[in-house]
């Protein structure tokens, strides 16, 4: 993810949008990119600090009281072959984009640990079985709507409904491709569209990353806990 991808989204540059208000920018120009901020499950490159339209970006979390619960008990999301939808879905509000820039909103999952587990019923836990299967094809998913203005992501939820979950490591539908009975991290990018020629020099700059660690979840073919 951080290697490969997110340098590249610059390419995807859409015309170039309207310059976005001192206000939103703190002063007048663009000035020095600014730190993170606290109190957000955030992550990301870029010791020097992130551009001021994505600095600010703040991601909560939709039914977080669901998704803790299923937590609580651990959380499992069924994988198949042809493709299978999270549940729950993965759904976030977001604030703190600039209006008027373009943003590419998209998804991926990483393992959590370099274990295979297998599911005691004696215990109604799982365990370790020993090292993880070779790593699954790293795979994307973009939310459709990208990309589009700080303004139109912000004025409602942000749903991640049409994302599938596969077992299947030929898939050509573009589905995520994660090992069944391994644990994964689903994270959630949100990347500035930048229309500067040179973009790509900025590409640390212009991305903020967010993991909710109540969304981790077992990758099974067929529920386990009852």
């Amino acid at each position: 993810m951080q290697g490969g991808l997110l340098p590249h989204l610059g390419r995807r540059t859409p015309p170039t949008p309207p310059r976005p208000s001192a206000a939103f920018l703190g002063g007048p120009g663009e000035g020095p990119p600014c730190g993170a901020g606290l109190g957000w499950a955030s992550e990301g490159l870029g010791a020097g600090g992130k551009n001021r339209r994505v600095c600010h970006a703040a991601a909560r979390l939709e039914m977080g009281s669901l998704w803790e619960e299923f937590n609580r008990l651990g959380t499992e999301m069924i994988v198949t072959k042809a493709g299978r939808r999270m549940f729950p879905t993965f759904q976030v509000k977001l604030s703190g984009l600039d209006p008027l820039a373009d943003y590419v909103l998209l998804m991926d999952f990483v393992p959590l640990d370099d274990k295979r587990y297998r599911y005691a019923f004696h215990s109604s836990s799982w365990l370790a079985a020993g090292r993880a299967d070779p790593a699954a094809p790293g795979r994307v998913h973009f939310h459709p709507d990208s990309p589009a203005k700080g303004a139109q992501w912000m004025r409602q939820i942000v749903s991640f409904d049409k994302l599938k979950l596969t077992n299947n490591l030929l898939d050509d539908n573009g589905h995520i491709i994660l090992n069944s009975m391994h644990r994964y991290q689903p994270r959630f990018h949100v990347v500035f569209v930048d229309p500067r020629r040179d973009s790509e020099r900025f590409a640390h700059q212009n991305f903020k990353s967010f993991s909710f660690p109540e969304t981790q979840f077992m990758a099974v073919t067929a529920y386990q806990n009852h």
